[in-house]
């Protein structure tokens, strides 16, 4: 008699406490990593690379354009991956523009190493990311779109936002010292490995 092979289990639901809690801690982690980048003169990859040389440029707060800039993306949030997963998107894009302009209010760094920036920052990005993302929620740009190929193409999340983030950052060297962007690499390596490792196809099961 042939041995049966058992059924994987179902998904299991997130409850809305589970998914508000996701989303205000992911966002906050997104948040402070963004201010360190910030604090740091760094680059990150999609809009909050552009969001961050419109801020170094004409000094107005990050979190500005880091929620202009992510509106439009919203319009393919909408029609592809749904209204839940857009107003969710839009909460967290509007809480990391919030913290991170109230930031300098409420944390210092009177000593920061750039390259610890990069590390610690991205670090800090990727997990938030990553808990926004395992419950069906991302903070715009290239994250709705990296999310998007992997449910309707199989690809990973996490290697698309790393290819993406790195022609970005490396697009910086017009406008910015070869140092600094260096170090803006090693913080989308950052990002990006974390996304990379733990956020693929039939890793989590989590819905």
């Amino acid at each position: 008699m042939t041995p049966t092979t058992p059924l994987a289990p179902a998904p299991a639901s997130h409850s809305w406490f589970d998914d508000t809690h996701a989303l205000i801690a992911g966002s906050l982690f997104v948040a402070l990593g963004m201010t360190m980048f910030g604090h740091a003169g760094l680059l990150t990859g999609g809009v909050a690379g552009v969001a961050f040389l419109a801020s170094y440029a004409s000094g107005l707060p990050f979190g500005l354009f880091f929620f202009l800039f992510s509106l439009p993306i919203f319009v393919l949030s909408w029609y592809r991956l749904g209204p839940a997963f857009t107003f969710k998107s839009f909460g967290a894009v509007a809480l990391v523009s919030a913290c991170t302009t109230l930031a300098p209010k409420v944390v210092r760094f009177e000593l920061l190493n750039p390259w610890v920036a990069s590390v610690l920052g991205g670090f800090l990005i990727g997990f938030g990311l990553l808990a926004l993302l395992r419950h069906q929620a991302s903070v715009g740009g290239v994250n709705i779109l990296a999310q998007w190929l992997q449910q309707a193409k199989g690809f990973s999340a996490g290697k698309v936002q790393m290819c993406v983030d790195l022609v970005v950052v490396l697009a910086a060297f017009w406008v910015l010292p070869p140092m600094q962007v260096a170090q803006s690499v090693v913080g989308a390596v950052a990002i990006g490995a974390i996304l990379a490792l733990n956020h693929r196809p039939g890793r989590y099961l989590g819905v």
